[in-house]
């Protein structure tokens, strides 16, 4: 099969690769769609892979084309989703269900070889199977809505909190969405590029309800929108010191931040901002990843669920679609932020 294989740091080429074989309990998937995700860039050009050469990507669909002896038959040629968390089902958080949470876990696309290929090997405990109404491409972007879904659970904004999204990158753009649908009472977003205000207005979202950080002092417009209070629940999905000192400055007494961003370097806080959380009284979290059980109630389900019944529309945030042989020109992109991008597809069949 053609693949694209991450042989060392910057070292990823297009390359004829053997086919994997399923294992017993896995099934061969012919992937149909596959997004880049902005922790597919370091790892190809700056820390790599856990082992190398690798075939990376973790956002993917596709079709099941093989079984092996233990899986179920029954997938075969369903159209899934795949969840490229692969937990050890051993220890603590796996035996309580927290399989994101788990302590040894493998994962498609950064330990094992995952989604940039023509096929791959995935366990059939990772598949969510796909309704007619939802496309290969919206299913490649199950993975970024369920951790949009799973950070917005971990802060719980009710009908009459207002909330703040910080950083506009694809989860920061599905988290808008998703908290707008779930009915939260007001929703303010914190960007720093044109296009995010103008993708954002394309899906619905209220222009006045948008910050461009360049221009305007976040602090003012943000208690200028709140009473002076600051958010109820404050999300910060940049991962920056100075990012999360603000979520911790805009927190209303009482507050609840949700850290979502990676971060870029070492966190450390002053002694004014940490005071600030003892003497709001603010619960800060942190999440990670997103829950995937197998049942109704996780966070895949609900994301697809939406999906199906077209309350959530993400393809209006794939800025780049390509064709699978061009996915390099992607990876640069965003490598290099040479064009405004957010969610950059790979269509295999294009």
């Amino acid at each position: 099969m053609k693949a694209w294989v991450l042989h060392d740091r910057k070292d990823i080429r297009l390359e004829e690769f053997k086919t994997p074989e399923p294992a017993e309990d896995e099934v061969l998937v012919r992937v149909k769609a596959a997004g880049i995700c902005g922790s597919d860039i370091p790892r190809i050009y700056e820390t790599g892979a856990h082992r190398m050469p690798l075939v990376p990507g973790h956002e993917f669909s596709g079709e099941v084309v093989e079984t092996g002896a233990r899986a179920n038959r029954k997938w075969l040629h369903k159209r899934a989703g795949i969840f490229p968390l692969i937990p050890c089902r051993k220890c603590a958080p796996c035996r309580n269900g927290q399989y994101e949470m788990c302590r040894n876990y493998s994962y498609l696309g950064s330990r094992r070889d995952g989604g940039f290929a023509e096929y791959a090997a995935v366990p059939v405990s990772s598949l969510i199977e796909l309704p007619a109404e939802v496309s290969y491409e919206e299913a490649a972007m199950l993975e970024p809505m369920a951790v949009a879904v799973h950070a917005m659970r971990r802060a719980l904004p009710g009908p009459k909190d207002c909330v703040a999204v910080c950083g506009l990158g694809t989860i920061g753009m599905l988290l808008v969405l998703f908290l707008t649908e779930r009915g939260a009472g007001r929703v303010l977003a914190v960007g720093n590029k044109d296009f995010q205000r103008r993708t954002l207005a394309g899906l619905g979202f209220p222009e006045e309800n948008y910050c461009d950080s360049r221009t305007e002092d976040v602090r003012e417009w943000i208690l200028q929108r709140t009473g002076g209070c600051g958010a109820d629940v404050f999300f910060e999905c940049v991962g920056k010191n100075e990012t999360v000192s603000q979520a911790i400055d805009l927190a209303a007494p009482a507050g609840r931040i949700c850290l979502v961003g990676n971060p870029y370097s070492d966190m450390t806080l002053a002694k004014e901002v940490y005071w600030k959380i003892l003497r709001n009284q603010l619960t800060v979290t942190g999440t990670w990843n997103s829950s995937f059980t197998g049942r109704e109630e996780d966070d895949w389900h609900y994301a697809l669920s939406r999906l199906e019944n077209k309350r959530i529309a993400p393809a209006g945030l794939i800025s780049h679609a390509l064709a699978f042989p061009e996915l390099e020109r992607g990876f640069l992109i965003m490598k290099n932020k040479s064009e405004d991008y957010l969610k950059v597809m790979g269509f295999m069949d294009a």
